[in-house]
């Protein structure tokens, strides 16, 4: 199968399938990961590591993998289902290059910039479609925030984020990437869901709050 062929058929499992992951984990135990460039790159995620203390699931490709039945779930209450559903997909191929050990910790610095960069190269072979590969790029770009505003991190950027994405879609995906994990009991999936209403809640204007 060509790229094309492949892409187009990798979308219609994001956007049709209950669980788009029994699809993608047969492509990659079929080889069609390592044989397609550019998706080759998806199958680099399968050698990342993580921390066993945030990600108990394993490798970032497992992770993903989570995410993205997650994002399906949802894709229903996205504002673009298709950009969303990629985005989930693609959010953190970032960490191919920055996955780093320092002082004895696994660390995947900035894989939220170097992940909307990646992910736009990665589209660009496949489509030619800007609007598109610009709005997945920048859900990859802030799908971080919601850690680094609700911890107050000087990363935050919340007015940069909100000229960019919607903010239905970036907590969305954010809610999706957190509840990606392995061993997550109801306390724990509830205590994330509470902390992305808690990002909502920050990233709303001061009139918002006065209504």
């Amino acid at each position: 199968m060509d790229k094309y062929a492949l892409f187009k058929e990798c979308e219609a499992h994001l956007l049709g399938d209950r669980q788009p992951s029994s699809y993608l984990r047969g492509l990659d135990e079929n080889g069609g990961l390592e044989e397609a460039n550019p998706f080759d790159l998806l199958a680099g995620l399968k050698e990342i590591e993580q921390s066993p203390a945030f990600h108990p699931e394993g490798s970032v490709w497992e992770h993903t993998l989570l995410v993205v039945d997650r994002a399906a779930e949802g894709r229903a209450w996205s504002d673009e289902p298709r950009v969303f559903m990629w985005a989930a997909l693609l959010h953190d191929v970032g960490k191919i290059p920055t996955t780093k050990i320092r002082r004895g910790r696994i660390t995947a610095y900035d894989h939220d910039r170097e992940g909307a960069k990646m992910a736009a190269r990665f589209l660009r072979e496949l489509t030619d479609d800007r609007v598109f590969i610009e709005a997945v790029s920048r859900l990859i770009r802030w799908h971080m925030q919601s850690l680094y505003v609700n911890k107050s991190l000087p990363f935050a950027q919340v007015d940069r984020m909100l000229a960019e994405v919607s903010l239905r879609d970036i907590a969305l995906l954010s809610l999706c990437d957190r509840l990606g994990r392995g061993d997550m009991d109801e306390p724990a999936q509830q205590m994330e869901i509470a902390g992305i209403k808690s990002f909502v809640e920050r990233c709303q204007p001061p009139e918002f709050h006065q209504q």
